[in-house]
Order: structure tokens, then sequence, then C-alpha cells
């Protein structure tokens, strides 16, 4: 089944959880529904496609009911929430998407595809962690997290205390081979989720699960990078990518050179929690491939697909 093009799409947080990224059940299946009806429509127009997710909900409920356990109950690492919701929010995209399809008269089976990311242990952000995971915290609370877990945490804008824990840099993805070969005999398949279950090679070629997490975005153009795909689509809640954003001169972008990209990121007009790693992703892949990246609102897809809406990102 291995023709049409091949498009590697990165779902936001909006497209598998509900407003104010409730995980219920009903919210996270409505939320599933859209986007799958969304994605079947672009497979019908010739596309094959490799999905993949954020998970940052899912993997905060997680932590908020290992948390709720009695003491004497075993704490689960963050890699194994992480492979958790991998698992979630994958049987939730594989049956919605494949009802979708069904409707639309191809009877497929949707693979999901449980990935690891391979992260270099000397990555800086080991010895400087800073991306927030799980419940705020009081103090006192925090301080007994610490001191028996060795949990790292750091005051919350919101008031508290987060833990926080490394975000290492993708190094290349560890089933991409599987995933590939998945994508030759389905037209979707979903991988990569929460970018990835991150692990480093230790003396003989020993992979190991480590607590970080991956950025979802540039784990993507990793792997569409490594997948050869033909375009790497990043779909979120905005329409593109705007310089000023919420500022004056607030300016959308239709078309943006890497090079153009490049210098307002420098500029600080891409926050790194936002909008800033998805802009990154965009500029790896149009460098490492020449071809096309777009970063455009899940409503509009299929045009954003045919890079007709959204912010396209091109060579130069």
């Amino acid at each position: 089944m291995d023709s049409g093009r091949l498009a590697v799409i990165a779902l936001g947080g909006n497209a598998i959880a509900g407003p104010g990224m409730d995980v219920s059940v009903e919210s996270q299946t409505a939320a599933v529904k859209r986007a799958s009806s969304i994605i079947a429509d672009v497979l019908a127009d010739g596309w094959r496609s490799v999905i993949t997710h954020g998970n940052g909900p899912q993997v905060g409920y997680l932590s908020e009911a290992f948390e709720a356990l009695p003491p004497e109950r075993p704490r689960q690492p963050l890699y194994i929430a992480t492979a958790m919701t991998q698992a979630w929010i994958g049987l939730l995209l594989k049956h919605s998407l494949e009802e979708e399809l069904r409707r639309r008269g191809l009877n497929v089976l949707v693979p999901v595809v449980i990935s690891r990311v391979l992260v270099d242990v000397s990555d800086p952000s080991f010895n400087n962690p800073s991306k927030p995971v799980g419940p705020i915290y009081g103090r006192e609370e925090a301080e007994e997290l610490s001191r028996r877990y060795g949990w790292v945490f750091k005051r919350d804008p919101r008031g508290g205390f987060r833990r926080v824990v490394p975000s290492p840099r993708p190094v290349s993805i560890v089933d991409r081979d599987l995933i590939a070969e998945a994508s030759a005999e389905s037209p979707a398949v979903v991988a990569l989720g929460g970018g990835g279950v991150p692990v480093v090679e230790r003396p003989g070629g020993v992979l190991e699960p480590v607590e970080a997490v991956v950025d979802k975005d540039l784990a993507s153009s990793l792997l569409a990078t490594q997948l050869n795909a033909d375009l790497l689509v990043i779909l979120t809640d905005v329409p593109g990518v705007a310089v000023n954003y919420g500022r004056e001169g607030e300016r959308w972008l239709r078309r943006a050179a890497a090079s153009e990209l490049k210098k307002y990121l420098r500029e600080g007009h891409f926050p790194p929690g936002s909008m800033g790693p998805k802009v990154e992703a965009a500029i790896s892949f149009v460098e490492r491939t020449g071809k096309p990246a777009v970063i455009g609102s899940l409503e509009e897809a299929r045009q954003v697909l045919s890079l007709q809406a959204g912010t396209v990102v091109m060579l130069g």
C-alpha cells in the first residue's frame, strides 16, 4: 500500500483533549473524533500520514493519580507514564480514525507504534531540568517528595512548586524502521506519542529509559526527516505563526524562509513553551531535507496540507 505522498502530522493538545485540557473520556473522545474526521479527509486527498501527538494533560493526570496512592504503594517512573499515554491516546485515535475511514469505504487497520527516542546522556538539560510535569505542590509537600524520590522542583508562576525534568533534544528515532514498515501497509500510523519514550545508550549498545520529556514537535521533525517524508505538518489551535503575537504590530506570516524564522526566533517572538519548538521543528526539517513544513490550524488541515493555509516554511 506504499503509495501517495507521506506527511508527518503532529497534533496539538486541542486535538486529543477537551476544553481546558479536559481528559475525561467523554471530552477526549469528542476531541479525537473531530480530529479523526479531519485527518480522514486529508487521507481521502491521497496523503499517507504518520500521526504524532502530545500527552501533557494525560501525563499530568497520571502523575496526580500516582501521587494519590498510599505511601507504601510503588510509584511508576515518568517514562512508564509516557508509554501508558502512547497506548491510551493511540487507542482513541486508532479506533476513531478506523471508524471515519470505514465511513469513506476504506476498511483498514491503523497501527499504533509504542515509540522510543534516543537522547544524549551528556545533553545539558540533564544538569538543568526545566520541563514542568505533574501537579502543583505546596512547599512542604515538594520538599518531602524531593527527599523521598530525588525530584527537582521549581516555583510555578501560578504559585506553589512543580516538578521539573530534563528535556533533551532528540538524536534518533529508535523505532523509525518499524514505523516505516507500518506506514507502507496502512495509510495512517500513530507513533511517537508525547515525543517518544526517551532512552540513552549505555556500553554495549544497551538502551535505558530515562526520566525526561522530549519535545513532541522536535521529535516529529526528526522522524519526518528520517522517514524522508514529503511534508512536516504541525497542527495547533492558531492559524499559523505570527510576529508580535498578542501585541501592537501583530503580523501573521503566510510564507517564510527558514532563515527569516531563525531571525525572529533569536529576537524572542516565539516563546519556548508554545510556538518556539514548533518553529524550531519546522526550520530543522526544511534545512535538513529541502522540503516544506507548515504550521497551521487543525480546523483547516486540508488547506494546510495543500499549503493554502497556515504558515509555510521554505528553504532560504
